[in-house]
């Protein structure tokens, strides 16, 4: 159990964070066996804001110069969907939430803004 009382729930589909995605799980996979849904995905990442990198210079052991380097200032911010699938054509992007924190808002604000994509929150 984490911070947010959640239980971690093991499946035929797989380990999920809480009941409640497990159970939208065993839903949406029942959608897919009738037909209604296609390419269900669990756990798709989306990059919001890419990582950011500041050139190195670079040398060797006997101090000869070797082609510039680059080091990572700023990891890349990504969301993680709980499921992507698609319904009559159309990319559906979903989070089981009970808790919706400050960053999940934000990132979901980034989702619109970056991707065009609306999050379903189920």
């Amino acid at each position: 159990m984490n911070k947010y009382r959640n239980k971690q729930t093991w499946t035929t589909q797989g380990a999920f964070d809480s009941r409640r995605e497990a159970k939208r799980a065993y839903e949406l996979s029942l959608l897919l066996k009738a037909g209604d849904i296609e390419d269900l995905r669990y756990q798709v990442k989306y990059e919001l804001i890419p990582a950011q990198y500041e050139p190195v210079e670079r040398y060797g052991k006997r101090g000869q110069r070797l082609s510039d380097g680059r080091r990572c200032v700023e990891k890349a911010c990504t969301y993680i969907a709980d499921f992507v699938y698609r319904r009559d054509g159309v990319e559906i992007v979903e989070d089981a939430k009970g808790v919706r924190t400050e960053v999940y808002r934000i990132k979901k604000k980034l989702m619109l803004y970056v991707h065009g994509i609306k999050i379903q929150e189920v």
